[in-house]
């Protein structure tokens, strides 16, 4: 992950949560919201639910395998945090990856342009 800071902190993941938008599949579900910096900022996570430490593990190391294969495609300046589904330790890294490009992707692309539409208009307006 060449362009991706790694999230650590939980309010990070916790702003990612409650103030941001989602996209979800069957393995996994994304959370992503605009942070302000300028760069990527990456967390995955996986609870006792998805299975026992050692399938947890592997969903982390899928997840990241697939996030690493469309890393470029992601715009800049968002927290993204990855969360393993009970489904996960099924998957392969290209499945999640297919999820991540036509599904995900697409989600967070038109929710930027939402928020700069909405910007637009409103200057709109004020002229």
């Amino acid at each position: 992950m060449k362009y991706t800071v790694i999230l650590k902190e939980n309010k990070d993941f916790l702003n990612a949560y409650k103030r941001g938008g989602y996209s979800a599949g069957r393995a996994v579900t994304v959370y992503y919201r605009k942070n302000g910096r300028g760069k990527k900022r990456l967390g995955i996570t996986a609870g006792k639910k998805v299975g026992n430490a050692v399938v947890r593990s592997r969903c982390r190391r899928i997840i990241r395998a697939a996030y690493r294969e469309n890393e470029e495609f992601f715009p800049k300046g968002f927290d993204y945090v990855i969360v393993a589904r009970p489904g996960c330790g099924d998957c392969k890294s290209t499945q999640i990856s297919c999820f991540l490009k036509k599904k995900a992707l697409p989600s967070i692309i038109k929710s930027m342009e939402k928020k700069t539409e909405g910007k637009r208009s409103f200057q709109k307006d004020k002229k």
